[in-house]
């Protein structure tokens, strides 16, 4: 027995040849299936594979044979199929959607055509067709101009024409053949694969290969009994769309994701090639020669410099190295220097020690289903076939997650103790003989463990309470001014389930895990990527609540310059703080109040000085009123007492104050070289 992986030689005959019966399918998840034919063939005979047009190309990537017998496959011929552009190109004429009849036979100028009006024939040559647009007397009409045989010129109507013939028989086949290439790019026949063989005597072949097919599909029941473990089936609905009954065939379906893709082997590819051609030789100019004048000898130097340029363009020397010039004119030609020597031939690729491992059950991130009897699905029909029966491990739970509602929902943890991947599908479950839910499962191998959520307990409600604590300072760092707390909130989130049913229960809570929290409580007893879970069993008829406490960590950062001696107070009282911190700290905010005490009594100057201004404001207005009125100059001369009062309280008021901003400001300066200072 030989195996030949071939290549495919173009034929577009057709022979006689005989059918090879499907004898195993192979379905995969991906949208392909394997095919497998095989039968005996009578000596000389060949085989007949056929397909659908749009299978070709994977047929064509995937095709093998396997001959048995000793005989020898002289080759394979199948279907072309030329690019339509390219077909329609190869014809004298053009037809595009809409186009008139004139403009076809405009395209046909020297063609003889005969053209039948009634009883009368014309005959001619096609010298011109075109549209005579509509006028008040006539509507719009096509016109054809043809030459007589007497030499004449005639303008026929063509819409007058019952009947038009082409005389030319070549003609006449290319136009069926340019209708015919239209039509065939519309139909979806079958296209025939043909495996010719040049031996005298019977074989037996096997072709195999992948087209495109349904994905198969698997679903699942699951029975809770009440005793020992459930009881999982599995289902495999298959479609039989290629056409043709498979009677008895080795059926397997194939769990996972192969690569797979397509890949335009059909369709003939044309590559557009450079043009070149060698530029034309130039007409010989006339020259005119100089006078000459008395030579001068020259100088032995110029004629060594001028011999060496000289060596400098001897044949070939130029043409040395890479590119065109090393690869190409390097022959050998005409005194050109020969081509240098080959390099050595690459070292032989070690042979593969990869061994097929493809008759086993698990292959990879793939597993197989082996119906283990032959299977007969007719054309168009699909069929759901057993593939599992098998108990495994599982217990009841109930689910509580975020999700809007207070019930939980009824739920399993499925083991997989088959040995065998679950492909993923719909679940159906029975309980105790009773519809409980359905559910969805993803892929499950072996080995593994899964959840799934068939039905909502109403018997078990859940709600939530939120808390949290003061933060706390963990840590404090200080440079230039930017002082860094290093801060600690805990939250927790309190979850009450009450059971109303009188039978005990185990509840699933899924926690939520959020960015930039560290769990504090009890390790959960599973984590996903997106949350926690705590498994929590509850008495029949009872409550019972469940902490989950959290704890977020972050900075907060201030700028020392803004900060309060109060707030500064706060971290100096911070006994886990180190002396020297907390020293440079208390010294700051000393500094701070210093500099308010100076801020609040320059503030209690400046009013002083205002009220002290508004009222010699006021005893200068009497003054003026009183100095109208007889007998009145004691008055005012009291007034006048107060004003000068005023004037050398003001003076004293004006110096503290100038004393206080200058004060104010010595402070400040202090203060920013302490800040720049701080680092702890």
């Amino acid at each position: 027995m030989k195996t030949i992986i071939v290549s495919l030689v173009l034929s577009g005959a057709l022979a006689q040849a005989a059918d090879l019966p499907v004898k195993e399918v192979v379905l995969y998840k991906h949208g392909v299936g394997y095919f497998e034919r095989s039968g005996r063939l009578a000596a000389g005979e060949s085989a007949r594979l056929d397909f659908d047009a749009a299978q070709m190309n994977d047929v064509l990537k995937s095709l093998t044979l396997e001959e048995r017998g000793g005989g020898k496959i002289s080759g394979l011929r199948y279907d072309s199929m030329d690019p339509l552009s390219h077909t329609l190109a190869s014809f004298p004429f053009h037809i595009d959607a809409g186009q008139a009849l004139s403009t076809t036979l405009d395209q046909l100028k020297g063609a003889r055509v005969e053209l039948q009006f009634g009883s009368e024939t014309i005959a001619g040559e096609i010298v011109a067709g075109r549209r005579v647009e509509a006028s008040e007397k006539q509507p719009e009409r096509e016109q054809l101009t043809i030459l007589l045989d007497n030499g004449n010129l005639r303008n026929v109507d063509l819409s007058a024409a019952s009947g038009i013939l082409l005389s030319d028989p070549k003609l006449q086949a290319q136009f069926k053949d340019y209708l015919g290439a239209l039509a065939g790019a519309r139909s979806k026949e079958k296209r025939s694969v043909y495996i010719d063989s040049s031996d005298t005597k019977e074989r037996d072949v096997t072709a195999s290969y992948m087209v495109p097919m349904p994905v198969w599909k698997s679903s699942y029941r699951l029975i809770f009994s009440g005793k020992g473990q459930p009881l999982l089936e599995g289902w495999a609905i298959v479609d039989n769309t290629t056409g043709e009954d498979w009677n008895k065939v080795n059926l397997s379906l194939v769990s996972g994701r192969p690569i797979s893709f397509i890949s335009e082997l059909y369709a003939p590819r044309y590559v557009d090639r450079p043009r070149a051609e060698l530029p034309d030789d130039r007409a010989a100019a006339p020259v005119v020669h100089e006078g000459a004048y008395k030579q001068e000898p020259a100088a032995a130097p110029q004629r060594a410099a001028i011999a060496g340029n000289a060596l400098q363009m001897q044949p070939g020397a130029g043409l040395a190295g890479g590119g065109f010039g090393g690869a190409v004119f390097r022959s050998g030609i005409g005194g050109v220097a020969p081509a240098a020597p080959a390099p050595p031939p690459p070292p032989a690729v070690a042979p593969s020690t990869i061994v097929s491992d493809a008759a086993a059950r698990e292959l990879g991130e793939l597993f197989e289903y082996r119906i283990a009897t032959p299977v007969t699905i007719r054309k168009n029909e699909s069929a759901m076939l057993p593939f599992l029966q098998q108990t495994l491990e599982a217990r009841k739970l109930l689910i509580y997650s975020q999700r809007g509602s207070q019930h939980p929902t009824n739920a399993a943890e499925l083991t997989n103790t088959t040995s065998k991947t679950l492909d993923g599908g719909p679940i159906t479950v029975y309980d105790d003989g009773a519809y409980g839910g359905e559910a969805l499962m993803e892929t499950l191998k072996a080995g593994d463990k899964r959840l799934i959520s068939y039905a909502v307990d109403l018997g078990t409600r859940v709600t939530e309470a939120f808390g949290g604590k003061q933060a706390i300072v963990r840590e404090i760092h200080a440079s230039r001014g930017i002082l860094t707390s290093r801060m600690a909130a805990e939250e927790t989130r309190t979850y009450t389930a009450r059971n109303v049913d009188q039978k005990a229960k185990t509840l699933i809570i899924e926690h939520p895990i959020r960015p930039g929290y560290t769990l504090l409580t009890q390790q959960p007893s599973e984590k996903t990527p997106s949350g926690y879970r705590f498994e929590v069993p509850l008495a029949p008829g009872a409550a019972r609540e469940f902490p989950v406490t959290e704890e977020r960590v972050y900075n907060e950062t201030y700028t020392v310059t803004n900060m309060t001696p109060d707030t500064l107070l706060v971290y100096v009282q911070n006994r886990d703080l180190n002396a020297a911190p907390r020293g440079q700290l208390q010294r700051i905010a000393t500094q701070k109040s210093q500099i308010g005490d100076v801020e609040h009594e320059s503030q209690e100057t400046a009013s002083q000085i205002r009220d002290l201004t508004a009222d010699e404001g006021r005893i200068r207005s009497n003054i003026e009123s009183l100095n109208n009125v007889s007998g009145q100059q004691q008055q005012v001369q009291n007034y006048a007492r107060q004003l000068d009062s005023h004037e050398q309280q003001l003076a004293t008021l004006r110096d503290r104050q100038a004393e206080l901003q200058k004060r104010k400001a010595s402070l400040e300066t202090d203060l920013n070289k302490m800040i720049e200072g701080l680092s702890f």
